[in-house]
């Protein structure tokens, strides 16, 4: 079976400090949680970025502060820059950090409901941030929020906006949209196009569980705080301590760790 391949997404958009202290907001914090995850054994940083405010931004500014002291440190883990909608609206706002050039960015390819919001992506506005990723070489990470973001991707790939191949982050338990069954999980995976590259991200109770039904299936996982504020029942989460459950998880099922070399390889990217 191939390399496990641990996210870490330390931040989000929805948890503060009031939540949890344990959730980094600026740069400095998100650089050592990212580097102490890094250390557990993830590949790879799903990066969000907060303003002095700490309120969700797609300013570049902030993004670039968070990988200039990445690369300053000389950690080698894979940058993956959000583009989501709490971010910004237009497309040419929430593309505004690809400027960056990480090795991988976030697409939905489809249109969702968050508890209190649309998560809103219009074809016109998917289409130009897949363009923007495939004219930069960065390598589209789908967020699959609903089955049907599955077969809009494939179009995608049909229409010459995404290479093979396709990495697909499957997730369930956002209120509103899939809960996160065995169920649902299964009906994803047997959805994807037989070549893909696929993770989970599991929001709430059961993300352990099926975190541990990805790893076995040969899929790959994202654990972090923005995903899970806690670590068990009343018990809040680091996010060292979400990658290290994960790591010894997945040493109990022979899963050897993914490297950022190795990420490169599985993805398919340079």
């Amino acid at each position: 079976m191939e390399k496990l391949i641990i996210t870490i997404a330390p931040t989000g958009n929805v948890p503060t400090k009031a939540m949890t202290p344990h959730v980094p907001v600026q740069a400095a914090e998100i650089v050592a949680d990212i580097m102490a995850c890094y250390e557990q054994g993830a590949a790879v940083a799903h990066i969000h970025a907060r303003d002095e405010q700490e309120t969700p931004t797609c300013d570049s500014k902030y993004f670039s502060e968070i990988v200039k002291l990445l690369n300053e440190k000389g950690c080698p883990i894979i940058k993956q820059i959000s583009t989501g909608a709490r971010g910004g609206k237009s497309g040419e706002a929430r593309a505004e950090s690809l400027v960056l050039q990480p090795e991988s960015a976030s697409l939905a390819t489809g249109s969702s409901n968050f508890p209190s919001s649309i998560n809103a992506n219009d074809p016109q506005l998917i289409e130009y941030m897949a363009k923007v990723m495939l004219d930069k070489n960065i390598k589209p990470e789908i967020e699959v929020f609903d089955v049907a973001m599955i077969n809009n991707a494939v179009n995608l790939q049909k229409a010459g906006l995404l290479k093979g191949p396709l990495l697909f982050n499957l997730v369930l338990g956002v209120k509103g949209s899939l809960p996160a069954t065995a169920k649902n999980l299964f009906f994803l995976i047997d959805s994807l196009p037989p070549d893909a590259v696929w993770s989970v991200s599991i929001i709430g109770p059961n993300h352990v569980n099926l975190s541990a039904v990805a790893m076995a299936l040969g899929g790959h996982v994202r654990v972090g705080i923005e995903d899970n504020v806690y670590y068990t029942k009343g018990v809040l989460a680091t996010n060292r301590s979400l990658v290290g459950r994960m790591a010894a998880i997945a040493k109990s099922l022979g899963r050897e760790l993914a490297t950022p070399e190795d990420v490169k390889r599985i993805w398919g990217i340079a």
